[in-house]
């Protein structure tokens, strides 16, 4: 047994419940020998981690630097951004395993994408060189990185997924399929023009909601368990502390909940259903589709901006760490009719080649998805949702023009 057969059998085994429990145990009967093997190689579950992580580093580096080259030497600026992406998506297309631990352990982390381009530009993939490198064409500052990097997380995470790829690896077919998919979402976004976007009056659609949160009182209950997880997360949240922030006593807390899980699915289906009747009621004022577009964007993140506590509990659901399932059950059906806040609008129909999603299920989640991936995005003790409207105008140009939003 060697230290690189470890490493696969912890990607398989903890990758299978997304890293919900990572015990040396269960890479042990992965492995079939006994726990105490493993220690010989590893002193601890954080060693193997941090092994984890250098082998992820390692064997992408290695699949990626074809591409990396032939983008560098390439005259074309979009179409060299474009190799890069391909390469991306191909990577995690073929990877099932390293990409959820890259999901879930690594964009999860404090340690977020910028921090991962300094560790390749280590090993000689320079992201910031081959920025400057399309500088002429387009404006790629760090939050059109993370906007592509979620995009393709996104999706990616849908494609494995439905695929049931952990036990049914994708076909070549399949694959290549994804990947164009992927690439044209973020080459087009929803296939609006330049006109149709920077026409707006960004600043006039978003005095109309300004202010108006203020409106939406509280549920003090589960404002206290939106507090605890977003402190320690929702695997570490614990009843007692939720009756602690409450006033309640944890018997008292049975009265409301059945149970944690119970405790966690009314919270987001909660919250969710809240943040998406506040959007309706900005995208109900007769305006362009494309006006009311941005209103129901710019109303969830101004709710998720002025409830920070919510903003953090909502990153668990970015993160693909919460099931929104009915309590105690698994539902096939990952988005509730209540969040089908998009497929509202009479937006442009979207037609990607062999795109292998079905529109009405990825189009408020990804937006979704996209939004709190913005917000999240703060200097170290910043508090989460500290985010300029600026940003939020920028991730609109993005999902509507693709990355022609960067072009300068």
């Amino acid at each position: 047994m060697t230290k690189a057969e470890i490493i696969q059998a912890a990607l398989k085994a903890w990758g299978r419940t997304l890293y919900l429990d990572t015990s040396l145990s269960h890479v042990a009967r992965e492995l079939k020998v006994c726990k105490p093997a493993l220690y010989r190689h590893f002193r601890n579950k954080n060693a193997l981690l941090q092994a984890m992580n250098g082998f992820f580093l390692e064997d992408f580096t290695a699949f990626f630097r074809p591409a990396y080259e032939k983008a560098m030497n390439g005259g074309d600026s979009t179409e060299n951004i474009f190799t890069i992406i391909r390469a991306i998506a191909e990577y995690y297309a073929r990877n099932v395993n390293v990409f959820i631990f890259s999901m879930v352990k690594l964009h999860d982390s404090k340690r977020d994408i910028l921090t991962y381009m300094e560790d390749l530009r280590a090993k000689g993939l320079d992201f910031e060189l081959f920025q400057h490198s399309i500088k002429k064409d387009y404006v790629f500052q760090p939050l059109i990185m993370r906007l592509i990097n979620a995009t393709l997380v996104f999706f990616m995470a849908g494609f494995h997924k439905e695929g049931k790829s952990l036990t049914n690896p994708p076909s070549e077919a399949a694959i290549s399929q994804i990947i164009d998919a992927i690439s044209e979402i973020i080459g087009r976004g929803l296939c609006y023009s330049n006109e149709e976007i920077i026409s707006l009056d960004y600043e006039g659609l978003e005095n109309r909601i300004v202010g108006t949160i203020n409106t939406i009182e509280d549920d003090p209950l589960l404002k206290a368990v939106a507090g605890a997880v977003a402190e320690t997360g929702p695997w570490e949240t614990s009843m007692e502390q939720v009756a602690h922030r409450s006033g309640l006593s944890k018997s008292s807390l049975y009265g409301h909940f059945k149970n944690k899980q119970d405790m966690l699915h009314q919270l987001f289906i909660t919250e969710f259903t809240r943040i998406m009747d506040f959007a309706r009621q900005g995208m109900r004022q007769p305006v362009l589709v494309q006006e009311q577009l941005y209103l129901g964007i710019f109303s969830i993140a101004e709710y998720l901006r002025s409830k920070p506590d919510i903003l953090v509990a909502m990153d668990w659901i970015r993160t693909r760490k919460i099931n929104l399932g009915p309590a105690g059950k698994k539902k096939e059906n990952p988005m509730p009719g209540f969040m089908r806040l998009f497929e509202e609008l009479e937006i442009k129909p979207v037609h990607y080649n062999g795109f292998p999603f079905q529109e009405e299920l990825w189009l408020s989640p990804w937006i979704l998805f996209l939004i709190i991936n913005t917000l999240m995005q703060t200097d170290s003790g910043q508090v989460a949702g500290k985010v300029p409207n600026s940003d939020i105008r920028f991730l609109y140009r993005f999902l509507t023009l693709g990355i022609g939003g960067a072009r300068l």
